[in-house]
């Protein structure tokens, strides 16, 4: 079928979803050949994970292992409600802005302008097959970014955003 069939349906479906309507996606539906997201999404430095929940369960339990790891859940961020406030269509979209001053100081101390990247986010969304992904900037690639990457305080922060993300999807 054509791309443009793909990108009148997505919008119907968002528009749906936007209505109150739901499109009834499951895990035993079956995606389309041009699907738009066949594999795990690839974005520089951005880790990214599957979720079998849909985006709002998938925060609800990400902001709870941060609170239950004693970190502080800062913020939660909707997207698609922002989006909805302004009439327009997106799909669920939500980021949670949490951390520890024992894992992000550190950093900041190798590199104060890491504070730009700090605390740290975590990104909970669902593309247009209906899939949920959590992701979130890998803190190696944060310390590059700022020219730090021997930075000692890099793989505490990988094992603790490793361990955040099992939990959350063990669930």
């Amino acid at each position: 079928m054509p791309r443009p069939f793909f990108r009148q349906l997505r919008l119907a479906l968002i528009t749906a979803g936007l209505l109150g309507f739901t499109a009834g996606v499951s895990a035993q539906s079956t995606p389309p050949a041009e699907s738009a997201q066949e594999t795990t999404p690839s974005v520089p430095g951005m880790i990214v994970a599957r979720s079998d929940a849909g985006v709002h369960e998938t925060a609800i339990r990400f902001a709870e292992q941060a609170r239950t790891s004693g970190m502080t859940v800062f913020a939660r961020v909707d997207h698609r409600q922002g989006a909805m406030s302004r009439s327009m269509a997106l799909l669920p979209n939500e980021v949670i802005i949490f951390g520890d001053p024992k894992g992000g100081t550190p950093l900041m101390q190798c590199a104060p302008t890491a504070g730009i990247d700090l605390p740290m986010k975590a990104l909970v969304w669902q593309d247009a097959d209906g899939q949920t992904w959590l992701g979130y900037n890998d803190p190696a690639w944060i310390a590059q970014r700022h020219g730090v990457a021997d930075c000692p305080a890099v793989e505490p922060l990988q094992q603790a955003m490793r361990k955040l993300v099992e939990a959350t999807l063990q669930e």
